[in-house]
């Protein structure tokens, strides 16, 4: 059943009605939202609700599964949100879970997406007031959304209505790096869009000029090295690794910027993994480890990249369905011994 909308639309049985709000220009109809599983459980995330596109205001909107969704922008109140920390986006899977940052403060907290909203062009998110509270901010508040896979323990904790732990506070440096990015209305893209969607939509070539505001704000902390004095070339040599922004990763890969989630739970004692590929050069396993947000195990001389562990072979199998349709077509599932 598809009804019209007129102002956030939340996640919850079919017998809710939509509410209606004060905005203008909308008059065509979303798709109903998906129920919330009454256990909370991993079942109660599944299956998400994508919906067809609709227009504000003369904007139309696609709802679509994008993988490393990384905006700057303005946060508002959800008014018809319910108890607990949640959130309203008009493009996001529902739901999905993403990291919020104040950008007056770096204070960054978890919210699980679950309505659709805000129906007005210049908000790039809306928050319940749960949310709002724990993030310390109001309406109009500049901040930083960033979609993310957390684990299941914070996914129930929002599931249940209650909090999860506050993230890493955002460095000075890179707030003002964000700031810089932050337009005078709406929102803005961050990261790299070149693995921005399931569907591998090809970006325009002003997208990939888009800076990563991560790297960006390395390079910006970075000290000026003094400039060396000229000699004559020497010869090349096979072992000289190129220069880094970041240090060399340990066998659980993180930090960098996260460029391609999964977004498909994860189990410390999971007995089920995706590996993408085996390498006998280190440095090439963690670079695409940072990509896929993954994690090397060495077996012998080789170098391993996998992504998970899955509690179940259901969640690997949904993990190498979205990894094979970004490209990676080698990718396959193994147990975990």
């Amino acid at each position: 059943m598809r009804s019209p909308i007129r102002a956030c639309f939340s996640l919850g049985t079919a017998a809710t009605a939509l509410a209606l709000g004060a905005c203008t220009g909308i008059a065509q109809a979303a798709p109903e939202p998906a129920s919330r599983s009454i256990a909370n459980d991993p079942s109660a995330d599944y299956p998400v609700v994508i919906g067809e596109p609709f227009t504000i205001d003369g904007v139309t909107y696609t709802p679509e599964d994008t993988l490393n969704y990384d905006r700057v922008g303005y946060a508002t109140i959800d008014e018809n949100a319910g108890e607990g920390v949640t959130g309203a986006h008009r493009t996001l899977p529902l739901p999905s879970y993403v990291e919020v940052t104040s950008l007056d403060s770096g204070r960054t907290i978890l919210v699980r997406i679950e309505n659709r909203g805000p129906m007005s062009n210049d908000r790039l998110l809306a928050l319940s007031p749960a949310a709002l509270s724990q993030l310390g901010v109001e309406e109009g508040a500049p901040v930083r959304m960033r979609r993310v896979n957390p684990p299941e323990d914070q996914r129930a904790e929002l599931r249940a209505g209650r909090t999860a732990p506050l993230r890493m506070a955002t460095p000075e440096g890179l707030l003002e790096v964000l700031k810089r990015r932050l337009p005078a209305r709406g929102s803005a893209p961050l990261g790299d869009p070149r693995q921005a969607t399931v569907s591998g939509s090809v970006p325009t070539p002003g997208a990939i000029a888009s800076l990563d505001p991560d790297q960006e704000a390395a390079m910006a902390e970075a000290p000026p090295q003094p400039k060396a004095p000229q000699t004559a070339p020497a010869p090349e040599a096979d072992t000289a690794p190129p220069p880094v922004l970041r240090p060399e990763l340990p066998a659980a890969v993180q930090g960098g910027p996260a460029r391609a989630p999964v977004m498909v739970p994860t189990e410390a004692t999971g007995k089920f993994a995706v590996q993408l590929g085996a390498f006998s050069v280190r440095a090439n396993a963690d670079r695409l480890a940072r990509e896929v947000q993954g994690n090397v195990a060495m077996q012998g001389n080789l170098a391993l990249v996998r992504v998970g562990p899955f509690a179940t072979r259901g969640q690997a199998e949904q993990a190498l369905a979205k990894l094979r349709a970004r490209g990676y077509s080698d990718a396959l599932i193994r147990p975990i011994d």
